[in-house]
């Protein structure tokens, strides 16, 4: 009784404090628990069944772009990761290091992934010799670990699940084709099956990925107003190329470099689902991302026929959605709250009147309407408010983004902005690293992206220095 009692009682307000708001809905609708390894989670069933769905969906959408999943050795030796300086300098302070094989100390130390771009490199070197080799379009989907100073579960922890694509092509410009089309299959992934809205853009110098000549990300707004980047693709030309000296036979029969690209997307995504759209009752899950999108509850269930009937209708309904019925024997008041704390975007209530009247009592999650719907139309009603509900929480995820992003046109605007105005903020740039270094040292934030769609022209200025500006960045505070 007393776990029952854990689990449905109040959760911290994200009006309060929303950092404890997060935290109190990973654990009390057990996503996750803390590991007796410091910085490490535990990502319980219903958790990992949201990275299932999140990766059977993706997976599937990679296929149609002609990838090809492999993997590669969660070890790489020291020497192969210091063969491209830059990419080793962007990741040496978050390395984990294995110095000894049982008892013995190894002639070289092995770093446990943080990333696997040394690895395909030096697995392509010896697989591409010529034209007709090209493209390789890979990915594995593995864990990696990062030695975070603070972790939070999902967002940022040591060992993290995701998928690392790497993909090797003959020119420069398949190579930025490939770039942009991942980054576009992930953004219409969030918003298609995340009902999460993004912005998609291209990183900064400053921002981009260690070793890559350019990196595409996008950026998806939590309700605290800050930014999560969800999601990147890096076209690394032929840098790694040249490192590892992957060269192959072209059509003309002169040696030349590959041109190779690297994206990735990760368990923070699960993270990203629950800012986005939960509230104070717990999670709230899009239809489509969801493990159960139905819990059917039956109501007086000792009384004769009703569990029957429950589980006739949760037999009709696997047909249609995925859906699960409670049988245990809690009261129906804790069921509710429980289905409510995990995010189960339909209940479907039955009880002996229902039966007699031949119908049941619908509840949606994230507007907790009721609806009654006859028995004989279950099916078809249960798909259209699956999809219905789909559909509104994007919109309502939409226009929480679109009113929280703010101009300024100048640097007090900006400072006004940032200190009073959670959200994205909308200003000119004039490309000088100078300015976008002090806008993050004096107001903690940082360029989110160049944004691909919105290079609106709002003023002729820089908004940190007053010179021309040239491009029009969204800045924000982010996890």
């Amino acid at each position: 009784m007393a776990k029952e009692k854990k689990l449905v009682e109040a959760i911290t307000s994200m009006e309060d404090d929303f950092a404890r708001w997060y935290t109190d809905v990973v654990t009390k609708a057990e996503l996750i628990d803390y590991s007796a390894v410091k910085g490490c989670m535990i990502i319980k069933p219903d958790g990992y069944a949201l990275w299932e769905n999140i990766q059977k969906e993706l997976d599937r959408r990679f296929k149609e772009t002609g990838v090809e999943n492999v993997y590669m050795p969660m070890f790489i030796p020291e020497s192969l990761l210091q063969m491209e300086k830059d990419h080793v300098e962007g990741f040496a302070p978050e390395v984990a290091w294995v110095t000894h094989g049982g008892v013995s100390e190894l002639q070289e130390r092995l770093c446990v992934r943080p990333t696997s771009e040394t690895l395909f490199c030096d697995f392509y070197k010896n697989l591409i010799q010529s034209y007709r080799d090209l493209p390789k379009v890979y990915n594995q989907w593995c864990s990696v670990v990062r030695w975070e100073k603070e972790t939070r579960p999902f967002l940022r922890s040591r060992e993290f699940l995701w998928q690392e694509g790497h993909t090797a092509h003959a020119t420069a410009e398949e190579a930025e084709e490939r770039t942009v089309q991942m980054l576009n299959l992930y953004a219409d992934f969030c918003e298609e099956f995340l009902a999460m809205p993004v912005i998609r853009g291209k990183k900064t110098e400053k921002e981009k990925f260690a070793g890559a000549k350019a990196t595409y990300t996008i950026e998806a707004l939590m309700r605290d107003g800050k930014a999560l980047q969800s999601g990147t693709s890096h076209n690394f030309g032929d840098g790694f190329a040249r490192a590892f000296g992957i060269q192959y036979t072209d059509r003309e029969n002169s040696l030349t470099y590959v041109h190779q690209t690297s994206w990735g997307l990760s368990t923070r995504l699960i993270g990203g689902i629950i800012m986005v759209h939960g509230d104070n009752s717990g999670l709230v899950l899009p239809p489509r991302v969801a493990p159960a999108q139905v819990m059917v509850i039956p109501i007086q269930m000792q009384k004769e026929g009703v569990m029957e009937k429950a589980e006739a209708v949760r037999a009709r309904l696997s047909s249609v959605c995925r859906v699960k019925l409670d049988a245990t024997d809690k009261s129906p008041g804790w069921k509710f709250s429980e289905q409510e704390m995990r995010g189960i975007p339909l209940r479907v209530e039955l009880g002996p009147k229902d039966i007699e009247a031949g119908r049941c009592v619908v509840v949606r999650r994230d507007t907790r309407e009721k609806i009654q719907v006859s028995l004989d139309e279950l099916e078809a009603k249960i798909t259209e408010l699956l999809e219905k509900m789909q559909a509104e929480m994007f919109e309502r995820a939409k226009s929480h983004r679109d009113t929280h992003i703010w101009d300024a046109h100048s640097y007090e605007e900006l400072r006004e902005t940032a200190e009073s105005r959670p959200g994205f903020i909308r200003g000119m740039w004039c490309l000088d690293r100078a300015c976008e270094e002090k806008i993050k040292e004096d107001f903690a934030v940082t360029s989110r992206c160049l944004p691909f769609h919105d290079q609106e022209q709002i003023s002729d200025v820089c908004v940190c220095c007053g010179r021309p500006a040239h491009k029009l960045v969204y800045w924000g505070k982010a996890y």
